[in-house]
């Protein structure tokens, strides 16, 4: 019997299966479980920790203001005074400018048009919180001013100032803030149709948008596609950087969702319409639809159209390839996108879609430049850092009122561009390109108010964007336009009685001289070398010639006249040399602005200024300007000196302003060094401009063909504004005589000399005595000028309003009588006790 074979392998005697692999598997099915339920914890515990994170500095940057630049810089109020040339559109366009509108629920302020009325309602946010008032007109004129709260006579009132910027930030942020009340639903919807079209129905996240935006860059294999709601969008501008990967997706989906939970969807689309990016316009970066209307097209957001606002929303995508002023056809192609959106969504009508379309694009050009005045928000910012060290103006609401006015520097801006064109069209005439190896040529504009010194309009540079250094403060040469201040310090000695005071006949020889000073010579010339002979002082100031005008520096003393110079503002460098006569010191534009304010305010100087005052963000006043004045000359001086000025501009170097068109009474001296200058003023505004290049080369252009163009261009324009449109005739103060002068005696003109004469001014008891006949004319408090000895210009206009007496010049042979002393008024009865005594 043979023995069977045993088995392979062994059974447990139960005949049941092993546990050990069923323990292993559970075990490994737990550990998985452990496993995960940590990685989830993990997860949640990272999750939360990094959402915590983003959450408090979100919550911390919405706590204290998500933008930091938000003072506010507003322009000069208008002012409404009864006999003002206006019309209620002016006065509607100006309201318009400040953010009033038609609707009552503007929290600026509202208005109401009527045929020959407009009726005004300051709102809540309204600085002046003033009664409302009703203004009508006849014959455009403002005719009546009444107060709506009492009906009762008003002589003015004061129309809100306009905004001109948002104090920038540290990193030229410049924005202007919106309420989502104060964005109109037009632009809104032209938001939503660029950005997220489903943004009130979404949680923060559009799928639909993310699945197709990850298809398109997986198929291209980039990261180019874009599926940011705006909630994403307000997430990565208010913390993160604009890199698009989708490794900044991850804290950007945390801050949305802290967003969406702890925000409206009003307050996310308000925060976005104040955040978003538009671009930079010269040195700024423009943020914001509010700062991006006004850049754009010059005007509130309220006010913009259908084409403008599918504009505006379109540039977000790529706003230095869609920049409308750099690239107008890729900015047109974007926004007739953008239409086409419109119209999809229902928004807009298929005519109001073909309407845009066909429509041109209506930016601003250079608006920004020129109404946000770069130059002028610097100066304003400089002051308030230096003299408001306490005051943080970055960080919190202060409003700050300036002297600054928007249509002046809208004007300057304009006038600026015109001029530097006539200028550089002649350097490139002489070869003087940039292709040649020329810096571009540079120019400064300053605008004062003539009586109070307020900075009205400032121009730094040709282009703020290139360079920010402001010309306006840099010291320059002013060449011939300090002779003024030669002549005045001469005309000051008629105040001192002695025998020989200087008076515009004075005469002195303008030929080749040399000045001994400090046992140094001094040699000057003419320009061009031409030398006149024997002149007088009025012709010297006129022609601008140099020996003469050293000579009379030198007659009253070199220290005289910068003791005078240093009275009008000009600073302490100026030095007592013969030099100082053809303005060799350096000075700054703005110096001599404030300077020519003792001939244009009747001697008395006044210090620019430029910051009216300040509010802080409950209404409360914490400063209030109060600018220095001081008498510098005597009224008849200042007076002479404007008459002499005067002459510039009729016979002397400043005749082209006329021939350019600019007919309104006015003063000005031209000045050349290596620079041009012209320095000139009316009734109403000084106005300097300063031409010449960074490095002090010389431009080897005189001031009549480099600055006067600039300034001649600006007041034809700044005197067509409302407030500066009644320039009127310089008038003489009492004291001033009057007198015919043979010009080539000196002498008092009539019959016995030769043919022809003009009239000069004189101080009183200063005119010359001796005569060929004629009349001498005094002023005085009493008597009023005969019209028949009233003097006039070349133009025929009067040369002064002043009541004066006429006095007989006797015959020949027979003693010329002096000029009276002035007398006491008399009243009514005394003049006719005076009767019976004769």
């Amino acid at each position: 019997m043979t023995r069977s074979a045993e088995p392979t392998s062994k059974t447990p005697k139960s005949g049941k299966p092993s546990l050990i692999p069923r323990v292993l598997s559970q075990t490994a099915g737990k550990v998985f479980l452990a496993l995960m339920v940590l990685s989830f914890c993990t997860g949640l515990i990272i999750f939360s920790y990094y959402y915590y994170k983003y959450a408090t500095l979100i919550e911390d940057r919405l706590a204290n203001g998500p933008y930091i630049n938000t003072s506010k810089l507003y322009g000069a109020p208008q002012v409404i005074s009864l006999g003002d040339d206006s019309s209620p559109d002016e006065i509607a366009f100006a309201l318009r400018r400040a953010g009033y509108g038609e609707s009552r629920s503007n929290r600026m302020g509202w208005y109401q048009l009527r045929p020959d009325a407009i009726e005004v309602f300051p709102g809540v946010d309204s600085f002046f919180q003033q009664e409302a008032h009703a203004v009508r007109f006849k014959g455009g004129d403002v005719e009546q001013i009444t107060s709506l709260r009492d009906n009762t006579a008003r002589t003015q009132f004061w129309v809100e100032p306009e905004l001109i910027t948002n104090l920038f930030d540290r990193n030229r942020e410049k924005r202007r803030i919106l309420r989502f009340q104060d964005i109109p639903q037009l632009v809104i919807n032209a938001v939503l149709s660029a950005e997220d079209k489903r943004f009130f129905q979404h949680s923060g996240f559009d799928p639909f948008r993310i699945l197709k935006s990850a298809y398109v860059d997986i198929k291209t294999q980039s990261h180019t596609q874009g599926a940011s709601t705006l909630s994403m969008q307000l997430a990565r501008s208010l913390l993160l950087t604009t890199e698009r990967t989708w490794r900044r997706k991850i804290p950007e989906i945390l801050i949305t969702l802290h967003l969406e939970r702890k925000l409206s969807k009003e307050e996310i689309f308000e925060h976005y319409a104040n955040q978003i990016y538009l671009g930079r316009v010269g040195s700024f970066s423009i943020h914001g639809y509010g700062e991006g209307a006004q850049v754009f097209f010059g005007k509130d957001l309220r006010q913009l159209k259908i084409p403008e606002t599918a504009l505006l929303a379109g540039i977000v995508q790529s706003p230095s390839r869609y920049n409308p002023l750099l690239y107008p056809d890729r900015a047109r192609t974007r926004r007739n996108i953008i239409l086409l959106m419109m119209r999809d969504n229902g928004y807009i009508t298929q005519k109001e879609y073909e309407d845009g379309v066909n429509a041109e694009l209506g930016v601003a050009g250079n608006s920004s430049e020129s109404e946000d005045a770069p130059y002028f928000v610097d100066l304003v910012n400089s002051q308030l850092r230096n003299q408001f060290r306490d005051h943080d103006f970055q960080a919190n609401s202060y409003r700050v009122y300036t002297s600054l006015d928007i249509n002046l520097q809208k004007a300057a801006s304009e006038a600026m561009r015109a001029g530097l064109k006539e200028v550089d069209d002649l350097l490139t005439r002489r070869g003087r390109t940039t292709a040649k190896g020329w810096p571009q040529v540079q120019a400064a504009l300053v605008a004062l108010d003539a009586h109070t010194g307020e900075l009205k309009a400032l121009i730094g540079g040709r282009h703020y964007g290139t360079s920010q250094l402001n010309r306006a403060l840099a010291k320059r040469q002013p060449g011939s336009a300090f002779k003024p201040f030669v002549f005045a310090a001469a005309l000051n000695t008629a105040l001192e009685g002695g025998p020989k005071p200087l008076t515009p006949i004075t005469t002195v020889m303008d030929e080749p001289t040399t000045f001994w000073f400090d046992e140094k010579p001094y040699e000057p010339s003419n320009f061009k070398n031409e030398f006149r002979g024997l002149v007088t002082m009025r012709q010297a100031l006129s022609k601008s010639m140099n020996i003469p005008t050293i000579k009379f520096a030198e007659m009253v003393g070199y220290d005289t006249v910068v003791e005078l110079a240093r009275n009008a503002g000009l600073n302490m460098d100026i030095q007592p040399t013969p030099a100082v006569a053809l303005g060799a010191y350096e000075v700054k534009p703005i110096e001599i602005a404030g300077a020519y304010t003792i001939f244009s305010n009747r001697g008395i100087f006044v210090e620019p200024t430029w910051i009216k005052l300040i509010r802080d963000q409950q209404g409360n006043m914490i400063y209030t300007s109060k600018p220095a004045q001081r008498e510098v000359l005597d009224p008849r001086i200042a007076y002479m000196m404007v008459n002499m000025l005067e002459e510039v501009m009729r016979s002397g170097t400043a005749a082209g302003t006329r021939a350019r068109g600019f007919a309104l009474p006015a003063a000005g001296k031209t000045g050349t060094s290596h620079d041009g200058w012209f320095a000139g003023f009316t009734s109403e505004l000084i106005c300097i401009v300063w031409v010449g290049y960074d490095d002090n080369r010389d431009i080897n252009l005189e001031g009549a063909k480099s600055a006067l163009p600039i300034w001649t261009e600006f007041m034809k324009r700044a005197h067509q504004f409302r407030p500066y449109r009644r320039a009127k005739p310089f008038e003489a103060p009492d004291g001033i005589v009057s007198v015919d002068i043979d010009p080539g005696t000196g002498k008092l003109a009539g019959g016995g000399c030769a043919a022809g004469s003009r009239a000069e001014v004189f101080l009183a008891g200063t005119q010359p005595l001796e005569h060929c006949g004629g009349a001498t004319q005094v002023a005085s408090w009493d008597m009023p000028a005969q019209e028949s000895s009233q003097q006039v210009d070349d133009s025929g206009r009067p040369r002064r309003a002043k009541r004066t007496t006429t006095i007989p010049t006797p015959a020949a042979g027979q003693p010329t009588p002096k000029a009276p002393e002035p007398r006491e008024k008399k009243g009514f009865f005394s003049r006719i006790i005076d009767v019976f005594r004769k």
